[in-house]
């Protein structure tokens, strides 16, 4: 099986590359025209991602998760979930790396294996960042009424927050 595994990506790119070359298409004129398409889509991404960014970072500096957190800690007790994760289901759909670093500090307090930890790995496992990708998907298709995307992402965030906790308390309690 191992051995299957090892040489399973190197023959499939070989056979891709084969089928690529015994094309009669102009490749590099492909790869150029989409290169230039990605370029000029990433350009106009740009002000979107930093005006993101510069909002994802005054919001942790303002203090605001943290108040909010305080706020949730009661209600969210009651139902089994541990007060330290509140800062990071807070910060989770916004960024993806300050989730990152979230969980890196979260496992320094406490161990991985602990209840939080656990719930923790299974959130970001199970979720994404929403509005950066809605930000991104939007930005790119130039996209400006969203309708029902938001409210949706925001109940899927919530759903996946709700199962990380219903799965732990399931099979590690």
């Amino acid at each position: 099986m191992n051995t299957l595994a090892a040489y399973g990506v190197p023959v499939v790119l070989v056979i891709a590359a084969l089928l690529l070359f015994c094309d009669q298409r102009p490749l590099m004129e492909g790869f150029f025209t989409g290169a230039k398409r990605g370029f000029s889509t990433s350009v106009s991404l740009l002000p979107t991602l930093v005006l993101l960014l510069c909002g994802i970072a005054m919001l942790r500096a303002s203090g605001f998760l943290d108040i909010v957190a305080v706020w949730l800690a009661k209600p969210l007790a009651c139902l089994g979930v541990p007060g330290e994760l509140l800062p990071l289901f807070l910060i989770r759909p916004l960024s993806g790396s300050g989730s990152t670093a979230m969980t890196s500090e979260l496992f320094s307090a406490v161990s991985p294996d602990s209840q939080a930890g656990l719930i923790a790995s299974i959130m970001l496992g199970s979720s994404d960042t929403m509005l950066y990708t809605l930000s991104v998907y939007f930005g790119g298709a130039g996209i400006k009424k969203t309708r029902y995307a938001l409210p949706a992402a925001i109940l899927t965030q919530i759903f996946c927050v709700g199962m990380s906790c219903f799965l732990v308390s399931l099979f590690w309690d």
